[in-house]
């Protein structure tokens, strides 16, 4: 997610007329503040991060104040605050200052683009507020979306009625919740995600609000540019390493990085999206990063690449796994030539490290690729596991994570015993 939160939500809301509280930031004065509380009562005071961030309410980063000293005192405590997000903590960028909203039912809804259905699909739920994937399979509903027809008023009826949202809620969310697959359509989204709805009474009639909204975009769909966001919503807490793989996006081949865990132990150049999903979720905690550095990268951008991630992580690292499936037009040998000559000269400048390279690839120039590796490696005396191509990926690696355990336990001092004995 890259946007989180009302601050910039409340642009993608007015798009379509979808009703939301009424927000003021923490640059609001004092006055500004009393007014909002005169109006509504309570006021909902949250930190505002770049980026989709959440679970605020369970660490406490939620206060609803009915006062003007607790408002200001919520807005001392929040406008800075850290909240750790997944395995991150990251520093509020100022708070907003929303309109309470009471409601007499939570609904959560999201439109997203499914990986196993290859189409969008909706997820409702009346039971709102909490994460969706806590619920039981029969309280939410997740329905594929036809992209030709869209989402339609009957859809969200028959979802409802099947997890049991009471008839007289139904009438108003089936009158608002389709304009959310407009703005989905029209504007660069790959994800948007409101939780929750929360729906109120006004007069004889209910209404229903958008209290949180979270969204993703499109960057190469130009879409989303004609929604007038600030492209500081695509900033977020960056590490150094982070910035400067990043500076490299300006030329062919893939180069973003997501730094995981700065503790982890194994160093993962992953090629193609199928190798970031199954390294990340399979090496865990261990993965010190995840990345796509396919995309047929020349050989000055993979060994720039190469460089500066042996100049963060190479001295802590166990592994360095590099995984990939059977390329279509990524030069296998370009790429790892430019990975081990890095190696090389990285060693060369600052001294010998242990650490186990695997390697599971296939595509183009494979076999003059691993054996250029195999060279670099046996002249820098360092051990190595060779994958091909007929070799299941998450067989590789599940060796790497197998071999990280055992360098950890006995693997480096082996290593180290054996290397100094023959010296």
């Amino acid at each position: 997610m890259q946007l989180s939160g009302l601050r910039y939500g409340s642009k993608l809301l007015d798009l379509v007329e979808f009703p939301y509280p009424e927000v003021i930031t923490g640059g609001a004065n004092k006055e500004e503040i009393q007014q909002m509380l005169d109006k509504h009562g309570k006021l909902v005071v949250k930190p505002f991060f770049y980026g989709g961030v959440g679970k605020k309410g369970k660490a406490g980063l939620i206060k609803i104040v009915d006062n003007l000293v607790d408002a200001l005192d919520a807005k001392q405590d929040l406008y800075f605050a850290k909240h750790k997000h997944g395995i991150k903590t990251i520093q509020a960028n100022g708070v907003t200052m929303e309109e309470f909203v009471e409601a007499e039912l939570e609904v959560y809804f999201s439109i997203t683009a499914s990986t196993i259905h290859r189409k969008p699909i909706f997820t409702i739920t009346p039971h709102g507020g909490v994460d969706i994937e806590s619920l039981p399979a029969d309280k939410k509903k997740i329905v594929e979306i036809d992209p030709f027809i869209g989402l339609k008023s009957f859809d969200i009826t028959n979802a409802l009625t099947d997890t049991g949202c009471p008839q007289r809620y139904i009438s108003c969310l089936v009158r608002f919740i389709p304009k959310l697959w407009d703005l989905y359509e029209n504007y660069g989204l790959t994800t948007i995600e409101i939780n929750p709805i929360r729906v109120t009474k006004q007069g004889n009639q209910y209404i229903p609000v958008a209290c949180d909204i979270k969204a993703a975009f499109d960057q190469d769909n130009p879409a989303w540019k004609r929604i007038g966001l600030p492209s500081t919503i695509f900033q977020s807490d960056i590490s150094p390493f982070e910035s400067e793989i990043n500076k490299l996006r300006t030329y062919q081949g893939q180069s973003d990085v997501v730094e995981l865990n700065p503790k982890g132990s194994i160093i993962p150049f992953m090629f193609g999206g199928g190798a970031n999903s199954a390294a990340t979720e399979t090496l865990g905690s261990s993965a010190i990063f995840a990345s796509d550095f396919g995309g047929n990268p020349p050989y000055e951008k993979m060994y720039d690449i190469s460089r500066i991630v042996f100049k963060h992580w190479l001295e802590k690292a166990n592994v360095l796994l590099l995984i990939g499936g059977k390329a279509n037009n990524t030069d296998i040998y370009v790429t790892f030539k430019g990975i081990f000559d890095a190696l090389r000269d990285h060693i060369a400048e600052n001294g010998s490290k242990p650490i186990y390279t695997v390697i599971g690839r296939g595509g183009p120039n494979l076999v003059k690729g691993m054996f250029y590796a195999k060279d670099i490696l046996d002249t820098l005396k360092l051990p190595y596991k060779v994958f091909g191509f007929d070799t299941s990926m998450i067989l590789s690696i599940e060796y790497a994570k197998k071999i990280d355990e055992w360098w950890s336990k006995e693997g480096k001092k082996e290593y180290l015993r054996l290397t100094s004995k023959n010296s």
